[in-house]
């Protein structure tokens, strides 16, 4: 931050400590290719979005398009654990709210504040018995009292496993016929009890994406990837 007055860097820390979800709009624009909604304005928690609905409203959706959102969610998972920056994101907590959904079917991240960021080229872990300097900002939302969780304790699955538990569920419960259910039903089990020790994120993501690509449709309802879908291998 050795290009901002002072001024600039107490407000950019302040709103880091009190809010991060706007900060990290502008930090990983949607035109860049992140998975977030555009941000207008200069402060607070307001986002304007046409015509977006939160993930809670497919839970009843048709087959083919929860197969379509699922995959999308597992795109968005994986994106965010390897990209050229090698940035790691994880979510400290998901519910049905933290992802939405535009009107061209393309889903979204829809509340920021609830993601942590690891930068694997910049981060460094502590030595023994160091102890991590803490100001004033640090202290705004977190126990100063309390030691910081370190990074090493984030496993890439962190995420997945979350969104088996609280997510995937309700996407896909009951949406299939008995075969590719039962596979769909063993594999969220499995990942929401950590996915044992042999399976990796990566792994266990391209697992039910090959469960979960067949029963996907090419139509006009799909529109962030109609007509692409019907001459592109990507979709």
């Amino acid at each position: 931050m050795d290009h901002l007055t002072d001024r600039d860097k107490l407000r950019l820390l302040y709103t880091l400590a009190v809010n991060s979800h706007p900060i990290l709009l502008q930090i990983f624009p949607d035109v860049e290719g992140w998975p977030f909604p555009r941000y207008l304005g200069s402060c607070g928690r307001l986002v304007v979005s046409a015509s977006t609905r939160p993930l809670r409203d497919f839970f009843s959706s048709a087959p083919e398009v929860a197969a379509d959102l699922a995959l999308q969610l597992l795109a968005v998972l994986r994106s965010m654990a390897n990209n050229d920056l090698h940035y790691f994101f994880y979510f400290t907590h998901v519910d049905a709210g933290t992802f939405g959904v535009f009107s061209n079917g393309h889903l979204f991240i829809r509340d920021a504040s609830t993601l942590g960021i690891i930068d694997r080229e910049e981060g460094s872990q502590l030595i023994d018995g160091q102890q991590e300097y803490k100001d004033i900002f640090s202290c705004l939302t977190v126990d100063c009292q309390s030691a910081f969780v370190p990074c090493d304790s984030i496993r890439e699955k962190h995420s997945l496993v979350m969104v088996c538990q609280d997510l995937l569920p309700k996407l896909l419960a009951g949406k299939f016929l008995p075969p590719v259910q039962v596979r769909v039903d063993t594999f969220l089990q499995r990942c929401a009890h950590g996915l044992g020790d042999s399976q990796g994120a990566n792994e266990a993501m391209a697992e039910l994406a090959e469960i979960l690509k067949p029963l996907r449709s090419c139509d006009s309802r799909f529109a962030y990837r109609y007509p692409d879908c019907r001459y592109s291998d990507k979709y």
